[in-house]
């Protein structure tokens, strides 16, 4: 099988582990919690993509993978990392709060699909050696990190969510 296919194989099933497990144990406990909190867990969870920065560190990924790639994929991570941590901060102050954990939430979905339709374009799944030590991050962290974006989302627009109270729903 060739290292594309076996790419290309890893990026599908990456989601499958993470949405049983997430529909398991994640899910029925971020829906009961108190809506501030749920964003938070998962605000806590995306403060650690200052990681892909890592993208830009030479010797960690290869020379060969293309920078129109990397820069978008570090540069997306970073400014997601630092709205989550922004939000984590300002938890107890909700105008400052709500609107980071939308942030996050929307510059964090856009990275994400933008670094898919990048790795479309240059060819990434033939180039996945040159991923090196970050060979994990697309195939083992991404997929979580989209499912909780979606998640999210859900959270902030379901009836007993911030925007929908916001916006007059009971």
């Amino acid at each position: 099988m060739s290292p594309e296919r076996i790419f290309q194989i890893h990026l599908v099933l990456g989601y499958v582990p993470w949405l049983l497990c997430f529909g398991a144990y994640v899910w029925p406990r971020l829906r009961a919690m108190d809506p501030v909190q749920a964003q938070r867990a998962i605000a806590t969870l995306h403060s650690f993509r200052f990681f892909g920065l890592v993208f830009l560190v030479p010797g960690v990924v290869g020379a060969n993978l293309p920078a129109s790639f990397t820069t978008f994929a570090a540069y997306g991570d970073f400014a997601t990392g630092l709205l989550a941590m922004l939000a984590l901060l300002t938890v107890r102050i909700a105008a400052l709060y709500w609107p980071f954990v939308v942030g996050f939430n929307v510059v964090g979905t856009v990275d994400i699909l933008v670094d898919y339709y990048h790795g479309n374009e240059v060819g990434l799944g033939a180039l996945a050696g040159e991923l090196g030590a970050t060979y994990a991050i697309p195939i083992l962290y991404v997929p979580l990190l989209m499912i909780t974006h979606v998640a999210a989302f859900y959270l902030l627009l379901r009836p007993t969510g911030r925007l929908a109270a916001q916006r007059g729903a009971p």
